[in-house]
């Protein structure tokens, strides 16, 4: 996703076009609710590339010039297969709706809303190159660690850093729906973030996702330890350990980072 920072800015200075897929039948590249944003010299975002995506961009560019003279429909249809010949063979009908400067709030606003709560616990060398991994996928990332000298001077537009000491105590304050990841430089924190995500997670059952690095053992370890602080075996089963998709073996940072980005992704998104 573009930076939010740069639509804004583009739309101090020039209106845009704001194509968005709104119906969508069949076989199509994009869902609906897929976005781009056409400036006269620049796209933002994506509806799925291809003779769709080209045709679009140059109508979005049309509207801008006022040239054409025909009568502008807010919403048109597009059936891939016989007017485009793209094989994907669906329809997808777009909408196009002109932006200025005084839209930029309201698209702020949406664009945020797009971007699913993320939580990471840990900033070492896995959790710097999940930063740098997640920066352009629908994530808004709070980076907690309670060593307050650990992050970066400069963070992707999607992350902000947050400094708590104790660590755990940053679990209550998570946005609603949050997933989490947890990959502290100790063990210990790392055993009572869990804790207190599985505590929240009884109170209040909005932590869709609960990761912890490490391996199987490590997690056996935890598993017995959790058990003795009273919870239940139903509740440590939502707890992922290890993390990652399958198959990926490497364990370089960023293959982690590769890994468990595409896991994330498997869970449902707003």
């Amino acid at each position: 996703m573009a930076r939010i920072e740069q639509i804004t800015a583009g739309l101090a200075s020039q209106d845009a076009i704001l194509v968005s897929v709104d119906q969508a039948q069949g076989s199509v590249p994009r869902e609906a609710g897929a976005w781009m944003l056409v400036f006269p010299h620049a796209v933002h975002g994506t509806i799925g590339g291809g003779h769709l995506e080209f045709d679009a961009i140059a109508e979005a560019r049309r509207r801008l010039s006022g040239t054409g003279g025909e009568p502008v429909l807010p919403v048109l249809r597009y059936a891939l297969g016989p007017s485009l010949g793209q094989c994907c063979g669906g329809v997808v009908h777009l909408r196009f709706d002109r932006l200025g400067s005084a839209d930029a709030p309201a698209l702020t606003q949406r664009l945020r809303a797009e971007l699913a709560p993320l939580a990471l616990f840990g900033g070492g060398h896995v959790g710097k190159a999940l930063v740098n991994v997640l920066a352009p996928l629908p994530f808004a990332v709070t980076w907690i660690d309670s060593r307050d000298e650990i992050f970066p001077p400069d963070v992707p537009a999607n992350v902000e850093c947050e400094h708590s000491d104790p660590v755990q105590a940053a679990v209550a304050s998570l946005v609603p729906h949050s997933r989490v990841l947890i990959m502290s430089f100790s063990h210990a924190e790392d055993l009572d973030i869990v804790a207190a995500c599985l505590k929240r997670l009884r109170e209040q059952g909005d932590l869709p996702y609960i990761g912890l690095i490490g391996s199987k053992t490590k997690w056996a370890t935890f598993r017995h330890r959790l058990e003795e602080r009273g919870f239940h075996r139903q509740e440590l089963a939502q707890v992922t350990c290890p993390i990652g998709v399958p198959g990926v073996t490497g364990k370089q940072p960023e293959v982690i980072a590769v890994a468990v980005a595409a896991q994330l992704l498997q869970t449902p998104l707003p």
